[in-house]
């Protein structure tokens, strides 16, 4: 079957040469490579030209500016192709990844077909920080798989058309608002756990902090406050309401609110190793090592969180006419 990939990039100098070299050498060759860059300012377009000079199925298409649902929709619009296979540029996709997409759809009766994905874990960091915000396996289709990703998905364009194609105006969680337009719309799915992409997390602590304060930003832009922030920005006024009887009853009561927190920190570290000891396991000294290590990365995600909603607050809800969806297949 004719596959075209869409990856939108922007300033990936250090990965793009990788993710081509890796999708050039799939099992299941792509019929053609169409990225749109966003207004790099490195070499990236270079390192892509030189691929498309040495005769790669590669088209780019540049554009001063454009977030990455603007770089899918004129990606696609520029592809020829009607399955359509999505990436992101510091993807890893494994050898076999678009075969094992493409298995799924060759009986005529699917439309999208996500594949699975694995975070890079190979620091002690990494591996905290997948235990802390990277949803465990489930069964799926009766196998176990993570859940849907729009870095590991691939698509009629039929399906890309009929849901408007991707919202142009967000950072990110344009793609969980595309594939909840596909969910929404009840389009034939089907499951790949074999289609398998591998991805970097964050490094250190400021990386994961200012990750999460886009991320909070754009999720409550895209109208998803109540799937996240909603539960943080509650235990946290909780908290701040315990604080008041400072007032009368002295310091030493902000000992209450402080052990009460990092209580809850606590309780949520242990769950999320729990809930990861099959993909992570490790013994009691490991586990107390990455306990100690998730109650900064936790409450580094809350104060993303936190952060990114003030953003939004005094930003987007200030002009309420750029939070508009905007869709430009």
């Amino acid at each position: 079957m004719r596959i075209s990939v869409i990856v939108p990039v922007r300033n990936e100098a250090a990965s793009i040469a990788a993710l081509l070299q890796a999708l050039l050498t799939q099992t299941l060759p792509p019929a053609e490579i169409v990225i749109t860059d966003g207004g790099s300012t490195d070499a990236t377009t270079a390192i892509i030209q030189r691929f498309i000079d040495e005769g790669a199925p590669v088209r780019l298409i540049r554009t001063t500016s454009a977030l990455p649902g603007r770089g899918r929709n004129l990606a696609v619009t520029h592809s020829s192709s009607d399955w359509l296979a999505f990436t992101d540029a510091g993807i890893e996709p494994q050898p076999d990844w678009l075969e094992a997409l493409a298995e799924k759809a060759t009986n005529g009766s699917v439309d999208v077909v996500y594949g699975s994905y694995e975070p890079k874990t190979n620091t002690f960091f990494t591996e905290c920080a997948a235990i802390a915000y990277i949803t465990p396996p489930a069964e799926t289709d009766g196998v176990l798989m993570r859940g849907r990703s729009i870095a590991s998905a691939l698509i009629r364009r039929s399906v890309w058309e009929s849901v408007g194609g991707f919202p142009e105006h967000l950072r990110s969680a344009e793609d969980l608002l595309f594939m909840n337009r596909i969910e929404a719309a009840h389009f034939r799915v089907a499951y790949a756990a074999k289609a398998i992409v591998r991805w970097d997390l964050q490094s250190n602590l400021w990386g994961t902090f200012r990750r999460f304060a886009i991320y909070s930003r754009n999720n409550i832009r895209a109208g998803l406050w109540k799937d996240w922030q909603q539960a943080v920005l509650s235990r946290y006024v909780l908290l701040l309401l315990l604080m008041f009887p400072t007032i009368i009853l002295g310091k030493w009561w902000l000992a209450v609110p402080l052990a009460m927190w990092l209580l809850l920190l606590l309780t949520r570290a242990v769950v999320s190793i729990r809930r990861n000891r099959a993909c992570y396991p490790g013994g009691p000294l490991r586990n107390f090592a990455r306990l100690l290590l998730l109650l900064p990365l936790i409450a580094s995600i809350d104060l993303g969180a936190i952060v990114g909603t003030l953003h939004w607050s005094f930003t987007d809800k200030l002009r309420p006419t750029a939070s508009a969806v905007k869709v430009k297949p």
